[in-house]
């Protein structure tokens, strides 16, 4: 008994012409806003101004200061980049722990934002 061979042809579908949506090309010449919570100036607690300095900041110039904090003494763990060792002064702001990873490091500098 011979079998019936299968049809080994695939459909081919064509693709539809691309339109250009007007809503992207709107989107893309508008420019982002920034948040506001990110931007208005927060108070450091006296133990976080002692390594970004006392004046009020925006959250997300915090985080630049104390990353250049970070790089200027070297703090970084040199075999997991993600880990932070905690000098005296970032001691304090770490709640007294002596290696925080970079994620937790904002969570608790957060504490020390009025």
């Amino acid at each position: 008994m011979a079998k019936a061979k299968k049809s080994t042809k695939k459909a081919v579908k064509k693709a539809a012409p691309k339109k250009k949506s007007v809503k992207k090309a709107v989107k893309a010449k508008t420019k982002r806003k920034p948040n506001a919570g990110f931007m208005k100036p927060m108070t450091p607690s006296p133990a976080l101004s002692a390594v970004i300095g006392a004046a009020p900041k925006p959250r997300t110039e915090v985080t630049k200061k104390i990353w250049e904090y970070i790089k200027k003494h070297k703090l970084q763990d040199k075999a997991n980049k993600r880990m932070i060792n905690a000098d005296e002064e970032l001691k304090v702001v770490f709640g007294g722990k002596k290696q925080v990873s970079m994620f937790e490091m904002t969570k608790l500098v957060s504490k020390h934002l009025k």
